[in-house]
């Protein structure tokens, strides 16, 4: 693909904080460089979405809140319960894990059920919703059922990691892959690992509408440089 520019690459990043031990100090941080450089979104656990949204008030940056993160293990109303209370706290985006077990299991109706549940409820507040299936876990025969399930209920993306498997991001092929699969049905958001510009390109190229990234700061940083990005 053409080269992006800075800008345009940024719009495309949902700027990423999601480690335990985050303190409200650094969402404060990672919310004021979203605004520097303008990224679609900070991504933050439910319990600062509170805070992102005083930190953000006035600005273009969305704010994603994870649900089920980063198991997908929990009941399907705990998850409801999660969602409902984040964008009630001013979030507009909800990146939800699937039930990964049920998916390996062949539960497929109960795993299409908890994702429907979530899906409603952004429904409900106009928010967008992403379903994690946490492909570094799956074969590519479950890749394609649980993206399958997450196109049947009308899901806005479907998602690649949530970067807490080891040596388990996003990688190109499963991009790849996941395009050939849902084609036009749902956006494709690829998280986990993705450092460079390099990288993001890569994904963009291989079919991602969306990049979850950590290290969007460092990046755009490096970008600044001259000739990097040739």
């Amino acid at each position: 693909m053409e080269k992006l520019s800075k800008e345009e690459l940024a719009r495309k990043i949902d700027h990423t904080l999601l480690k335990p031990e985050a303190t409200p100090e650094q969402i404060i941080q990672l919310c004021e460089e979203a605004k520097k450089y303008r990224f679609y979104s900070v991504c933050v656990n439910s319990r600062y979405v509170e805070l992102a949204k005083r930190q953000l008030d006035g600005s273009l940056v969305k704010i994603c809140s994870v649900v089920g993160f980063p198991l997908g293990a929990m009941d399907t109303e705990a998850k409801a319960y999660e969602a409902r209370r984040a964008l009630l706290e001013g979030a507009d985006e909800i990146d939800m894990v699937i039930w990964v077990g049920g998916v390996k299991a062949k539960f497929d109706e109960e795993v299409k059920r908890d994702i429907q549940r979530v899906v409603g409820i952004c429904r409900a507040y106009g928010a967008i919703c992403k379903v994690i299936i946490e492909t570094a876990l799956l074969t590519n025969e479950e890749k394609e059922r649980a993206c399958n399930l997450v196109c049947e209920v009308k899901t806005d993306f479907v998602k690649t990691s949530t970067g807490f498997i080891k040596d388990g991001g996003a990688t190109v092929e499963d991009v790849k892959l996941m395009r050939g699969i849902v084609g036009d049905r749902a956006k494709i958001k690829a998280a986990g690992g993705i450092r460079t510009y390099k990288d993001a390109l890569a994904m963009l190229e291989a079919g991602a509408d969306r990049l979850g990234m950590s290290a969007s700061v460092k990046m755009m940083e490096e970008l600044e440089k001259p000739n990097l990005s040739e």
